[in-house]
């Protein structure tokens, strides 16, 4: 999903439609060489990470009512098991309009209290198929009692100084890395593509194994 496309109106209609982006490539499509400016985009400036020497990051953004993102959840979270040993794979949550943030905290009270396993495909899950309107951090937090996380931590956690602090940041990387839609990906702080770009998430995973092996090799 774009961008430009985060109004209500826009992600009421595709919720309903259920356009998933994360749909098999076919073809010759999903062999062909990944071309720069086509299917990624090499950054201006690169992104400091700190995955330590020897490791390559990757950073998936998303955002909890983003219906792509949802559909692609289950891909990218069997992908991310399975990543090579040196990839180091981070979950950023995107803020578009300030009214993301308390979806972008929740997901860092998840990661503060180690439950994002447990706890992130559950609340997409709330949000798409059980249609909860969470996006206020009360709504969130009763939610997250209902699912054993007692209130009273979610919110304590939730206007923690740390998850602030964790929010702030990925809205800086979001930034830093142009994303223009969501889900995304980053790729050793130097490379990003989309589902724009590459026209189906499927087709993006593999452009982001091209640029990982890249990277491996000196690029």
């Amino acid at each position: 999903m774009k961008r430009r496309d985060f109004s209500l109106a826009a992600i009421g209609a595709a919720t309903t439609a259920g356009l998933p982006l994360a749909v098999q490539a076919q073809g010759p499509t999903a062999a062909k060489k990944p071309v720069e400016g086509t299917d990624y985009l090499s950054l201006d400036k690169r992104v400091p990470t700190d995955v330590g020497t020897g490791k390559i990051e990757l950073i998936e953004f998303f955002w909890y009512s983003c219906p792509h993102c949802n559909a692609f959840e289950p891909q990218f979270a069997a992908w991310k098991k399975a990543a090579p040993k040196d990839v180091v794979v981070q979950r950023v949550p995107v803020r578009f309009r300030d009214d993301f943030e308390a979806q972008q905290r929740a997901y860092y009270v998840f990661e503060s209290l180690g439950i994002v396993d447990v706890m992130h495909g559950k609340l997409f899950h709330a949000i798409h198929n059980e249609h909860q309107p969470l996006s206020t951090g009360a709504a969130l937090a009763s939610w997250a009692d209902k699912n054993g996380l007692p209130e009273k931590k979610f919110l304590e956690t939730f206007n923690s100084f740390g998850v602030a602090s964790k929010a702030r940041r990925a809205t800086q990387v979001q930034e830093a890395f142009k994303v223009q839609g969501v889900p995304a990906l980053g790729v050793a702080g130097r490379f990003y593509t989309d589902g724009s770009l590459t026209q189906t998430m499927d087709r993006a995973l593999q452009v982001a194994e091209y640029l990982i092996g890249e990277v491996r090799r000196g690029r």
